[in-house]
């Protein structure tokens, strides 16, 4: 396995992080992972107010903050699915969270409801006891998937992850 990515899309607090968090401890101790996450209200920060790498990235330069067990960049410029893969110099599995419109394989995770407007770039669907699924009408060329079952998740993630490097 090396160079594969897959994506997981979603409403807000549908589960994604806390179930791309465990995929990630599962896989991490045999595989490299990496994992991109969209901000869609570009509202993540990275360093305190005032820091020295905070007032670099101020100035709307491209920062490299490197240190003895990380390297960090601010980047203030948008990147495409192939920038950001060169990014990582080795990955086994790149996790994506959000960024519905690559063209990766994807699960969007549900709880309580399905939005079906998902459905039209799903690959599979994860989804807990609280959704009823006679309530909807899923396409049949989407999976189903247990949100509380990670080893199948894992399973088809392995199957069907996109070689992208």
């Amino acid at each position: 396995m090396k160079n594969l990515a897959v994506a997981f899309s979603g409403p807000s607090n549908s589960g994604k992080t806390s179930l791309i968090v465990k995929i990630s401890n599962l896989l991490r101790e045999t595989h490299q992972i990496a994992i991109v996450k969209h901000d869609p209200g570009d509202k993540a920060t990275f360093d305190q107010n005032g820091k020295d790498s905070w007032k670099f990235a101020q100035t709307g330069a491209e920062v490299l903050v490197a240190s003895p067990t990380r390297t960090t960049l601010f980047s203030q410029k948008r990147k495409d699915l192939d920038e950001i893969i060169r990014l990582f110099d080795e990955f086994d599995l790149m996790i994506v969270e959000g960024l519905k419109t690559l063209p990766l394989p994807r699960i969007s995770i549900f709880r309580n409801k399905i939005d079906e407007s998902y459905f039209d770039y799903s690959n599979a669907i994860a989804i807990d006891n609280s959704i009823d699924l006679n309530d909807y009408n899923i396409p049949k060329n989407i999976e189903i998937l247990d949100l509380n079952d990670t080893d199948s998740i894992v399973k088809w993630i392995l199957e069907n992850a996109k070689k992208v490097k």
